[in-house]
């Protein structure tokens, strides 16, 4: 009986720590806390490349520094379902287009953030969440 028991106790154990290892990278991938939501960086410059992919969508957009070179920063947006529900399509950042984007910048000062909100350069604003930060 005593045997039955440890046998049940570290299967279970096994399982807990299996789902654990599982469901770790699941919530990390949503974390929102490599960016810091204390600041907001406007970027203005070129879009480089729009990729509209699950399950995230992705720009780059090349942005001239005041040491006159220019710098490449890659931004994370919602998924495209997401957006797609609120106006944007695959075709909203194309190559070349002159924007101003809003960001949370990533909080290890690389150059990259979290999408908040875009200007087109027609002034059409774009949003990445339901009510546009302000």
């Amino acid at each position: 009986m005593l045997l039955r028991l440890i046998q049940t106790v570290c299967v279970l154990s096994a399982v807990a720590v299996a789902v654990l290892f599982v469901a770790t990278p699941a919530l990390a991938h949503h974390s929102f806390t490599v960016f810091d939501s204390t600041r907001m960086v406007t970027l203005t410059g070129t879009i480089k490349e729009f990729q509209w992919t699950n399950p995230h969508t992705f720009t780059w957009i090349e942005v001239p520094s005041q040491a006159g070179v220019v710098d490449t920063w890659a931004i994370e947006g919602m998924s495209p379902n997401y957006l797609g529900r609120r106006g944007w399509t695959k075709n909203t950042l194309k190559p070349g287009d002159k924007v101003s984007i809003v960001i949370n910048p990533l909080k290890d000062g690389s150059k990259g953030g979290t999408f908040l909100r875009c200007t087109l350069a027609d002034g059409a604003l774009m949003v990445m969440f339901a009510n546009p930060p302000q």
